[in-house]
């Protein structure tokens, strides 16, 4: 793949005099009209030690209006980062809508790291590539333009370069230890680094490999593959993201999950006085448990309107150290979170380490109200089903416990409590006539619910369906799932 790379390419003076300016210019058009065109574009700068990759993100910047550029140089990941998925801190600073973002040191930096090293095997690099793949493959479903360059020095080339930033004192700072630890492990890392570029080099997000020997033509090849992609996208729009194949619109196997619930389900006042009070407490201790410091918690809450919801967390915070969880009501995106992608908003409040994050109402809002109501086109919540799977199975992965819970109830004991709100003043606040409405869909939200459930109750990350007619029952059958859950695991 690199060998092409590897041609002596060399741009003259005369020829950089004459052709940047114009090349600027073009560069700072396609950059104002991107502000208007609404879509974010993603450049990764990688490569080898020594291959100029710093020295063309600042070209870059030089060149363009800085005030619509985010540049991250991105070293080893803080201690708040390694409390989190791999991917969160790429998810935090991803551009929005309209801007251009620039990654010096990316995504791919440290899974080529680890496998050079030998920390992980060929068989786990090539499940962070897969990974890595889908990301990829979202940002551009979501509108991104993706563009990923990668600075190639031969061996003999790195060698050269290093020494000659070494032997000047004004760029000696910028060669390290690891530097030539990397140059003695050339052939290692160059293996690593090119099966991983044959896996993620897509049709849609290829790499570009650039020859790194002459900075001139370097920096001149980047700036005119970023002004033709940019123009290209802004010029004919229409064509930008992929299609995406249609799902079967029924569940998989035309059962409704919903009706086999057995709602009569019910549980004593006296009893449940009883046991809700030995489940806090047995929560509480495991929320202070010494090992819940290696995990994270995060609880989801799904469920039609008034299955009580808001009762069932209130149970279980009234357990918890106040400075230990978080509750993250989920509304309607707000413009921030419109000019990112869907997931943004989910990933960016992520627990660390010994947190709680409980979301009432979460990620699933795109596979039900935005389906059901057309916030989303079809092909939107169709390719959400294995997002989502993927970003739960990220979350498992790092170490967090995750939980979620559907809270179902009838069509008859929703009109009742909808009722009994509207003559409550205290509960007024809880009923909408986006409420009201949501009701008149039931049959459309039933067959939504029905799909999310076949299609995203994973081994790694299933739903628990409770049975909320009776609020006591549901509240019990939660708090003990999440008992059990948490001493299995701690």
């Amino acid at each position: 793949m690199f060998e092409s790379a590897e041609l002596g390419h060399k741009i003259t003076k005369e020829v950089w005099d004459r052709e940047v300016p114009a090349l600027r210019e073009a560069l700072l058009d396609a950059q104002y009209d991107l502000a208007a065109a609404k879509f974010p574009v993603v450049i990764l700068v990688a490569g080898v030690d020594g291959s100029g990759k710093s020295e063309t993100v600042n070209t870059l910047n030089e060149w363009m209006d800085p005030r619509h550029i985010q540049t991250h140089g991105l070293g080893e990941p803080t201690d708040e980062e390694r409390e989190r998925p791999h991917m969160w801190r790429y998810w935090r600073i991803l551009p929005p809508k309209g801007k251009i973002g620039i990654f010096d040191g990316s995504w791919y930096t440290w899974p080529i790291i680890e496998r050079a090293y030998g920390r992980i095997k060929t068989s786990e690099l090539d499940q962070d590539m897969g990974r890595i793949a889908r990301f990829e493959q979202m940002l551009i479903q979501e509108g991104a333009l993706v563009l990923k360059f990668w600075m190639h020095l031969g061996k003999e080339a790195q060698k050269k370069r290093l020494k000659g930033l070494e032997k000047d004192p004004q760029t000696r700072w910028r060669v390290t230890p690891r530097d030539w630890k990397h140059f003695e492990m050339y052939d290692t890392f160059r293996q690593v680094a090119e099966r991983s570029l044959r896996a993620t080099s897509t049709g849609d997000a290829p790499w570009i490999v650039v020859e790194a020997t002459d900075p001139r033509y370097q920096r001149l090849t980047v700036g005119k593959i970023l002004l033709e992609r940019l123009r290209g996208r802004l010029d004919h729009p229409a064509t930008a993201a992929p299609t995406v194949r249609a799902l079967p619109r029924t569940s998989i196997d035309s059962l409704n999950v919903l009706k086999a619930l057995d709602l009569t389900r019910r549980i004593e006042k006296k009893d449940y006085d009883e046991e809700l009070l030995t489940l806090q407490g047995k929560l509480n201790l495991l929320a202070r448990h010494r090992n819940l410091r290696k995990h994270s918690l995060v609880l989801v809450y799904e469920g039609v309107d008034a299955a009580g919801k808001g009762g069932s967390i209130r149970r279980i915070t009234q357990s918890l150290d106040a400075r230990r969880y978080e509750i993250h009501p989920t509304a309607a995106p707000t413009e921030e979170e419109r000019a990112q992608p869907y997931l943004w908003r989910f990933w960016r409040n992520l627990p660390g380490r010994g947190k709680v994050a409980i979301f009432d109402r979460s990620w699933y809002g795109r596979v039900l109200v935005e389906r059901v109501e057309g916030f989303c086109s079809e092909a939107d919540w169709q390719r959400a089903y294995s997002e989502i799977n993927d970003f739960e199975s990220q979350l498992v992965r790092s170490g967090s416990i995750l939980l979620k819970f559907w809270l179902s109830i009838s069509q008859e004991e929703q009109l009742r409590r909808f009722e009994e709100r509207q003559v409550t003043p205290f509960k007024r606040f809880k009923i909408t006539e986006e409420d009201w409405r949501n009701r008149e869909k039931w049959p459309a939200y039933e067959s939504a619910i029905c799909d999310m459930l076949d299609r995203t109750s994973t081994e790694i990350a299933p739903w628990t369906l409770v049975e909320s007619e009776n609020k006591h029952y549901g509240r019990i059958k939660i708090l003990r799932t999440l008992v059990q859950r948490l001493e299995e695991e701690l």
